[in-house]
């Protein structure tokens, strides 16, 4: 970190942190703006006040400096939030590309636009997921045209998996929601996970954000369908629902999934014709197996409700239960404090993020890693002393090999 981020995080000026440094504002000034490299003394100062946020590195490498956003990128990024506040679905979905990116540009542009966007409490975000073909996508269009009838706007982000040889996606859910996906009131975005585990896309909570700024006050997530991984979801919406299938299993069955264990409703889908005496039992089943697994985060045993998708039956009772559930979570402000969790978690997400592409594309292709690598495959160095060294590197303490 360069001490001009540090001082403004800590909110200091440059005379009381030149007064911490025993040095003049000048000599500070000169440092920060890389006119003078401090001395020895100095620098251990610097380290030890900032607790170790602002090192040599960050002396040795203030050419980075330079990698900003010109007044330009950010006239243009002030004019893209004006326009998705004022209903331009071009300029949201510009927005969403842009934070998608992996572009290094792109994604600079990215963090800037998002520390723009406020968080907005007054949308409810709904976590979709299930084993593939228990209809989430024909759900999610029931559904989402029936909020639309309410008067909401209605936001679906559809993850599809990625080829793990190709790396494409199918992305065909605006054609599965055929009737939603030309209602002016909603909008669908289908996003490839590219090898994002947890049922979503590494970028999925940020583009919440743009859709929240844009209007929409309910968001759909559609996980993958891939079974018990998919619980990455359950920590960026404010209410997580599992589908089923009729005939879907027993009370052991129930318990074993540990995805139910999170599941704040559970509604079988497909509850109709021939399938609908099949739908009740299991509905039966999962309620007797909810009472032997516990409470969800709302402290209550999970309802497990019934639905035709199809016909759009039993979409009344729960809309019923998401309200009841929401409502009850602000009254005891367990809301607003699962909202400031899953904020932060998403703060470790980004972090996670940015390290393992440092590690991807700029560590692994040092010499001295290339070197290590090498004492690996020769059997002169074992990966648990290699890997202790690597990342006492990136954390900047001292190596003793």
């Amino acid at each position: 970190m360069f001490i001009k981020d540090f001082l403004k995080l800590k909110k200091l000026t440059n005379i009381q942190f030149a007064k911490q440094l025993g040095i003049s504002e000048v000599s500070l000034a000169r440092y920060i703006g890389g006119e003078r490299f401090p001395e020895k003394k100095i620098l251990r100062k610097i380290f030890q006040i900032t607790d170790g946020l602002v090192s040599a590195d960050d002396f040795f490498f203030s050419s980075f400096k330079n990698e900003k956003l010109s007044k330009e990128d950010i006239k243009n990024i002030n004019n893209l939030i004006r326009y998705i506040k004022r209903g331009s679905r071009k300029h949201l979905a510009k927005a969403i590309t842009l934070v998608e990116s992996t572009l290094k540009k792109d994604q600079m542009a990215a963090e800037n636009l998002l520390e723009k966007l406020k968080p907005n409490d007054n949308t409810i975000r709904i976590g979709i997921t299930g084993v593939p073909g228990v209809g989430k996508s024909t759900f999610i269009e029931s559904m989402g045209l029936k909020l639309i009838e309410k008067g909401f706007k209605v936001a679906v982000l559809a993850i599809d998996p990625s080829s793990k040889r190709t790396g494409g996606s199918i992305l065909g859910d605006k054609t599965r929601m055929e009737r939603l996906s030309v209602n002016m009131n909603a909008f669908i975005r289908p996003t490839p996970n590219d090898g994002h585990l947890g049922g979503v896309a590494k970028k999925t909570g940020e583009t919440i954000l743009c859709l929240e700024e844009f209007g929409f006050n309910i968001i759909f997530v559609e996980t993958m369908g891939v079974g018990q991984a998919e619980t990455a979801v359950y920590d960026m919406v404010d209410i997580f629902i599992v589908l089923l299938l009729p005939s879907g299993g027993d009370e052991l069955q129930g318990i074993k999934k540990g995805i139910i264990e999170i599941a704040d409703l559970i509604i079988v889908n497909k509850a109709d014709n021939e399938l609908k005496k099949s739908a009740e039992k299991t509905r039966l089943d999962y309620r007797n197996a909810l009472q032997i697994i516990g409470r969800s985060r709302a402290n209550e045993i999970a309802d497990v409700l019934m639905c035709s998708s199809l016909h759009s039956i039993g979409f009344e009772e729960i809309w019923d239960n998401v309200k009841k559930f929401i409502e009850k979570r602000k009254i005891n402000e367990r809301f607003y404090q699962t909202r400031d969790s899953q904020m932060l978690k998403r703060m470790w997400n980004i972090i996670s993020h940015k390290t393992n592409e440092y590690i991807d594309k700029d560590l692994s292709i040092k010499p001295f890693v290339r070197k290590i690598i090498d004492e690996i495959k020769n059997n002169n160095l074992s990966i648990y002393r290699a890997s202790k060294i690597i990342f006492q590197y990136i954390s900047k303490k001292s190596i003793d090999i």
